[in-house]
């Protein structure tokens, strides 16, 4: 049984469309899972588009109920409130809570993310 509002959704990798995003040096993957849940969920991969830019993403925050980073190969260097500098490499998974500042320094050439959100649009504010 599903959902009202949900739909079933797969999404082949042959099919893969990389699109620009968020930042302008990373492409994104949508998986459809927005679409799919009427826009209560979002997924995702992110990799890099311009291995020569500057990726750090500056402090900042995301309004979100739910939100999560499995590293799928590479590795990434962030900075969040409270916790300090942590390094993730394939394999590695992390939760930000809601409103938690961070800021992505360093990731490799490889790295791609599968982040997934909730809700599928949220806010991302800056420290005043």
């Amino acid at each position: 049984m599903t959902s009202a509002n949900h739909k079933f959704s797969v999404k082949h990798v042959d099919s893969a469309e990389w699109t620009p995003g968020l930042r302008s040096d990373f492409e994104y993957r949508d998986l459809g899972i927005q679409e799919a849940t009427g826009g209560a969920f979002d997924a995702h991969i992110i990799r890099i588009a311009d291995p020569s830019a500057d990726h750090e993403t500056g402090v900042h925050a995301h309004m979100t109920d739910f939100q999560m980073i499995y590293v799928l190969q590479g590795s990434a260097r962030f900075w969040f409130d409270g916790e300090g500098e942590i390094e993730v490499s394939k394999g590695s998974c992390f939760y930000q809570p809601d409103g938690i500042m961070h800021n992505a320094l360093w990731m490799s050439e490889d790295c791609e993310l599968l982040e997934i959100a909730s809700p599928g649009k949220f806010e991302t504010v800056t420290p005043d």
